[in-house]
């Protein structure tokens, strides 16, 4: 490491205990650590608080820097090379995507990082935290200014003073997951996100070979870990001696590792829904294939109720109570060549929103669909079963 250039590195970060440790190992060297999280689709952010990513971010003082779940990511859910866990999880193909794409967003120009960039005589004072250091843990990560950085901050300020990351870091643990964290699979993550010996694993990294930051002195391998399989208990340690506290269980985050969810996408797939507002509707209320092919969501709570009626897709039919207590029903086509089989989808679709409401036991319950009020009869509960997706 030389005075002109402290090294910099974007780090995968989930926010769980893993990611967490690494990338605080890795500032415990004197380097800026930048995290990268993905969101949307199967990696739902949060309907009310801060996700688990920014709460880490903020325990650890460094940046978060948000990525999209994008049409790649859906593509490659549903072809992927190296196959799936026990639910609809790609995870060696999901970890080298977004290796991939945290080591491109690493590797622009600094200017190219913020959507309006001000000219440097333009730009304001940098806030306090990229002057002194977001926390007295990382108070000498700041690189230089110069003339050419710019602020990645997503703060109303706008933005940092870093240039391109010198390598990639992650939270995997050898052996910890069979399928993907196997040293076979590691390799192949390395290898295929084209990030090769720039990925560092700083949990197993005295377990792996050298890679080229430790190679090139930017990063002592002495001060790295040898972590090894399913147990926790090192990893706990390591939560208290650096005063981690409230950190998620290793389960959360990824929807596709869970077995509703899964069951919902594969089936969506198989009716050529694969957009991103399909994919990301999957995740909320109850989910109904009517017979025509349509799709029709329902609310359990006033928070997905909400949710539903933001995320609505274009030409979906809006279905509700009324004044009554109920939930909110999304009626949208099926795939890309079916509609909305008009007045005999709204029908059916109504009668199964009646069921869910607090007239389920009445002989007809007024529902509002588009905005007009109708009298319906509640569905059954074995209707409701036999078209329910899950």
């Amino acid at each position: 490491m030389t005075e002109q250039h402290k090294p910099v590195a974007v780090a995968l970060l989930s926010g769980g205990l893993d990611s967490t440790l690494a990338a605080k190992v890795i500032l415990e060297q004197g380097i800026t650590v930048i995290g990268i999280n993905f969101a949307g689709a199967y990696c739902p952010r949060p309907l009310a608080g801060k996700s688990r990513a920014e709460k880490a971010a903020e325990k650890l003082g460094i940046e978060l820097v948000t990525l999209p779940i994008d049409a790649e990511f859906i593509a490659m859910v549903k072809n992927p090379r190296h196959g799936r866990g026990r639910n609809m999880n790609p995870c060696i193909d999901c970890h080298t995507l977004m290796i991939r794409k945290a080591w491109a967003w690493g590797q622009t120009e600094p200017e190219s990082k913020t959507q309006n960039p001000k000219p440097k005589s333009q730009r304001d004072e940098p806030p306090m935290h990229c002057r002194t250091g977001a926390s007295a843990a990382n108070t000498d990560n700041r690189a230089d200014v110069s003339e050419k950085t710019i602020c990645v901050h997503q703060c109303p300020s706008v933005v940092s003073w870093y240039d391109r990351a010198d390598f990639v870091i992650t939270g995997e643990v050898l052996g910890q997951r069979p399928m993907s964290q196997n040293r076979n699979a590691l390799n192949t993550v390395a290898s295929w996100s084209g990030v090769g010996e720039r990925l560092l694993r700083p949990m197993s990294a005295k377990l792996l070979n050298p890679t080229a930051p430790e190679q090139e002195g930017l990063v002592d391998r002495e001060r790295l870990l040898n972590i090894e399989g399913r147990q926790r208990n090192r990893q706990m340690a390591l939560a208290e001696k650096y005063g981690i506290k409230d950190y998620p269980s290793p389960a959360g985050g990824c929807l596709l590792t869970e077995k509703v969810y899964s069951k919902r996408l594969a089936e969506a797939f198989d009716h050529g829904e694969d957009s991103l507002e399909i994919v990301e509707l999957l995740s909320l209320g109850r989910h109904f294939r009517l017979p025509s092919g349509a799709r029709l969501v329902v609310g359990r709570d006033e928070r997905e109720n909400d949710e539903l009626l933001r995320r609505k897709p274009a030409g979906a039919v809006v279905i509700d109570a009324g004044d009554l207590p109920g939930p909110v029903g999304i009626l949208a086509k099926g795939s890309r060549d079916q509609g909305i089989e008009g007045s005999s989808d709204e029908a059916l679709a109504a009668r199964i929103c009646a069921r869910f409401s607090d007239k389920r036991k009445e002989k007809l319950a007024r529902v509002v669909i588009a905005g007009e009020a109708v009298d319906v009869e509640p569905a059954s509960e074995e209707e409701s079963a036999r078209l329910l997706i899950a």
